[in-house]
């Protein structure tokens, strides 16, 4: 998801509070729950975008959708966006605080996708290539699996990605066979 520079705004001033009153890791547990709602509920998605829809009547919505299952940090934080008439930036502010509270607790996510799933050894060597580029800071596996890759797999840790998946040496084969270097004597 393409997050919104506004919605980094809002989440650290999120964070901030959530530290002042030392809720930080409850807060954070609501914008998981928050973010995944959202990314899970389209109808969610298109009532926080709709005009038509009152911000009075937006703000009950989301009361009974997280009403009990975020804490009071959280709940008066999605009243001031309805308020201020922001709630379309909700699910990008929740992905935006869970990325700050990665940076604030030293979590590096590392994404793999393979062509089948990983085992322990490969597991552990992906760990171990993540925990020599970012020392002393703890590793969040993600795996995916995509057949579409053919073998091999893919590594995203942070801004850096190691393609060593079999369609992406093909697709570099094709490119340079479509060089065709060779200039036919007339």
């Amino acid at each position: 998801m393409n997050i919104a520079p506004v919605a980094y705004r809002y989440a650290r001033s999120v964070m901030e509070l959530a530290r002042e009153k030392g809720q930080l890791d409850g807060v954070q547990g609501d914008m998981r729950l928050v973010a995944a709602t959202c990314a899970a509920s389209r109808d969610l998605q298109v009532l926080l975008k709709s005009p038509v829809v009152k911000p009075d009547a937006k703000g009950r919505i989301l009361e009974k959708v997280f009403g009990d299952k975020v804490g009071p940090v959280t709940t008066s934080f999605m009243g001031i966006l309805v308020r201020k008439g922001r709630e379309v930036l909700l699910p990008h502010v929740a992905e935006a605080f869970n990325e700050l509270y990665k940076q604030h607790m030293g979590i590096v996510t590392v994404e793999v996708t393979s062509a089948v799933p990983l085992d322990d050894k490969a597991r552990a060597q992906v760990r171990t290539l993540a925990q020599d580029r970012h020392p002393g800071r703890t590793i969040d596996l993600q795996e995916k699996v995509d057949a579409a890759l053919i073998g091999g797999l893919t590594i995203r840790i942070g801004d850096e990605q190691v393609d060593g998946t079999v369609s992406r040496r093909l697709a570099d084969l094709r490119r340079e066979f479509s060089k065709n270097p060779y200039i036919p004597a007339i």
